[in-house]
């Protein structure tokens, strides 16, 4: 096994790339602006790729890589970016309030290797939005479906499409939204089949799971 230690505060996970094809992403929040220069010093003085979620502005100042403020994500490429996906990942996002997260769902899916397309602000209040793109859903290799209120989204989508849809409940919505749980309680009683469910405003998840249905073979 091959490590690679951050003074006394991380333990870098170099071997991550060759067991899951992917290397290891950094979670910002809660981290000091040193302590994530030193994880991404140890990647790439490994030749790897360093992917930071959750990393407020003020701690990406300084920091090498680009930055995307709306989805709070850094990606500092050590290796030139390649299509490793069959076919396209479509993040889709139900409201405006929804955009950040996916935003995140949409640059981690990308640093990942896969080519993505986006349709935003196409939520069940007005239906007519997400039934004007029936192409581009059914285009698709693999749906990312972005929402909060109530998270009818994903399930409309997945009536549409015979691609697995990945289905993300945002902390959007009013009071009995309850953060979340609302969404999150409806998408997993999802009448449709094919939703899979990842937790409350986890764009990162929801994009590593479409990477994985996404990806090639060899």
């Amino acid at each position: 096994m091959s490590e690679g230690s951050a003074p006394d505060y991380a333990t870098v996970d170099l071997d991550r790339l060759q067991r899951t094809g992917v290397a290891e992403v950094v979670y910002g929040q809660g981290k000091t602006p040193e302590q994530i220069a030193g994880i991404m010093a140890r990647l790439a003085e490994a030749r790897q790729d360093a992917v930071v979620t959750r990393l407020a502005p003020e701690k990406a100042e300084g920091l090498p890589g680009v930055y995307d403020a709306e989805a709070r994500v850094l990606v500092h490429r050590q290796t030139e970016w390649t299509d490793r996906g069959r076919g396209e990942v479509l993040v889709v996002c139900a409201g405006t309030s929804d955009l950040p997260v996916a935003s995140e769902a949409a640059v981690v899916a990308h640093a990942l290797g896969n080519r993505v397309r986006r349709l935003n602000d196409v939520g069940v209040a007005g239906l007519h939005r997400i039934l004007s793109h029936v192409d581009t859903l059914r285009s698709a290799q693999v749906l990312i479906v972005v929402a909060g209120m109530e998270g009818a989204l994903p399930s409309v989508v997945a009536g549409l499409v015979d691609r697995p849809v990945i289905a993300v409940p945002t902390s959007v919505g009013y009071g009995a939204n309850l953060g979340g749980l609302t969404a999150l309680l409806g998408m997993l009683n999802s009448c449709a089949a094919g939703v899979s469910v990842v937790n409350i405003d986890n764009g990162f998840g929801a994009a590593y799971q479409a990477s994985q249905i996404n990806r090639r073979d060899g």
